[in-house]
């Protein structure tokens, strides 16, 4: 069926108010990146203009224009002794690429060791499709821990004097790093600012932010190499985790009316490695809701962006919004009548000859009668922009999922064996695993700060349950009541490949068979 034709404001399905994720495939990296500039910038996209006629950054014009200037300047020595040496340097530690050892490699930013990490950068390949406006709207709930982890990313740098600081804690590739951005003069052009933007699940957002101020207690306990990592692993696993609760979520909001976040979503995940476990089939069967829930999901949103374009609803709150449309009325359905027809009638807008807009009426008879299922022009309406762009959005949602859930990789909460017998499902890598043990074994104090306490394996798999809604161990799961021994049996090897990994990563040891003897250590020492 040919597609009806929309403005360009109608195909639009990006909704900061809900999720300001243009969803596409991303790099974490570039999300740092750009999340850096939105702090440094009190959430503004610049772009950065370079002096001296300079357009692009590569390797060369890094070591010739930089390193030897801060040679000539004395500010360093041996480059011009040991050229091949400082390009190693930059490869391996200081710049993240794409097409790495292909002919058409290119720098793409300064990796994310610090927030001045985005004033070297090549802006074409440093997209992270508004990525980090989604993280920034969530961590700028809570502007206390937004500028506390804006302090430590800042740390050995003077912004107003643009001159670096001495500091203990700065690492060699963090100084290198530094170096080089004083050697940079920019004039800033603000591109675009993130508005005043709630995120629509505060519930969530703020869980985020909980996390990071958990991850700030080690600031001095863990390398800075090792911080930024465990961010970066974080800021992907609570985007998911997101991604998650709106598909969960959003539907059942605009079938209420109300803004109300719903509890109830929760995800079984597959502790072990392996493509035929034990579980997968249950950890199959959950993403799968994913996947399926998605296109709910999308028409949910296409249907809040519509109700929005109407007169008067521009700058109404998502409460407002979602009883407009829970309150449908005669006046609304007046309104996608009207634009229902517009719709249609632009089939044969661009039809030249005869022939084809006789082709033009067939499309639109035949999507006619497509819609006559809908009860009303809102939705059918709703189902108009489906066929444009509804394909689109799952596609690329899919591969946004994918990425932000860092799939197939040690800090995976998504597995894939790219085959129908061994599909997509939850997991937790041995990675991700780290970074959430390392926060959950910090306990508040009275007062502020927090204590450093060994769990035992019941009380991590029921902290990691409670906290983000991840299964290990379904056994006292309300919706596994009636499972039969063998899922009860799959329960339990997953909770020994779970033993299994902390093991591996050096987090546990059987000390005896008596449980309470079986500790979770962290692995870093804690400074309260």
């Amino acid at each position: 069926m040919k597609m009806p034709i929309l403005s360009r404001e109608e195909r639009v399905f990006r909704e900061p108010s809900i999720f300001a994720v243009d969803m596409k495939a991303v790099t974490l990296d570039n999300v740092l990146v750009n999340l850096f500039m939105l702090m440094r910038n009190n959430g503004a996209r610049i772009k950065l203009k370079l002096a001296r006629n300079a357009t692009f950054h590569d390797v060369n014009s890094l070591k010739e224009k930089y390193f030897k200037a801060l040679e000539n300047r004395q500010e360093l020595e041996g480059f011009t002794d040991f050229p091949e040496a400082v390009e190693s340097w930059l490869r391996s530690s200081l710049v993240n690429m794409v097409f790495r050892g292909k002919a058409k490699e290119n720098i793409s930013s300064m990796r994310p060791l610090h927030l001045e990490s985005y004033r070297i950068r090549n802006q074409k390949y440093t997209r992270d499709y508004n990525t980090a406006d989604q993280v920034f709207i969530m961590i700028n709930q809570r502007p206390e821990v937004r500028d506390a982890l804006k302090a430590y990313m800042s740390i050995g740098w003077d912004n107003f004097s643009r001159k670096l600081v001495d500091n203990p804690t700065l690492d060699v590739d963090t100084a290198g790093l530094l170096h080089l951005i004083k050697m940079v003069d920019i004039d800033p052009k603000v591109v675009n600012v993130i508005g005043d933007v709630k995120p629509l699940l505060k519930n969530q957002a703020n869980l985020f932010c909980d996390d990071v101020v958990r991850l700030l207690a080690y600031q001095n306990s863990m390398p800075r190499s090792v911080f930024i990592d465990y961010l970066r692993i974080l800021t992907g696993f609570h985007l998911a985790l997101y991604f998650h609760q709106l598909v969960y979520q959003l539907p059942k909001m605009v079938e209420s009316g109300s803004v109300d976040e719903i509890s109830g979503w929760s995800m079984v995940v597959d502790m072990s490695d392996r493509l035929e476990s034990e579980i997968s089939q249950l950890a199959c069967d959950d993403m799968q809701r994913l996947m399926d829930g998605t296109l709910d999901y999308v028409k949910a949103s296409y249907t809040i962006k519509a109700v929005r374009r109407m007169p008067g609803a521009s700058l109404e709150s998502m409460q407002v919004l979602l009883q407009r449309i829970k309150d449908y009325d005669s006046a609304m359905d007046a309104y996608f009548q009207v634009r229902l027809s517009e719709v249609l009638e632009n089939y044969d807008k661009e039809a030249k000859t005869d022939e084809e807009r006789e082709d033009a009426q067939l499309y639109r008879t035949e999507l006619e009668q497509y819609l006559q299922y809908e009860d009303s022009a809102l939705l059918k309406y709703i189902q108009c922009l489906m066929n444009v762009g509804g394909s689109y959005q799952l596609k690329y949602g899919r591969q946004f999922i994918d990425n932000v859930s860092m799939k197939n990789t040690e800090s995976a909460l998504m597995i894939d064996g790219r085959s129908r017998k061994h599909q997509r499902r939850g997991a937790i890598g041995s990675k991700l695993l780290e970074v959430l043990v390392q926060l959950l074994v910090l306990t508040p104090k009275d007062g502020g700060g927090f204590s450093s306490n060994p769990l035992s394996i019941r009380q991590l798999i029921k902290s990691i349950r409670d906290r983000y809604g991840l299964i290990i161990d379904g056994s006292d799961e309300p919706r596994f009541s009636d499972a039969d021994v063998k899922t009860h049996m799959a329960f339990k090897a997953n909770v020994d490949a779970l033993k299994s990994k902390l093991r591996q990563i050096g987090f546990y040891t059987d000390l005896s068979d008596a449980s309470s003897l079986q500790k979770i250590r962290p692995r870093y020492k804690f400074n309260d």
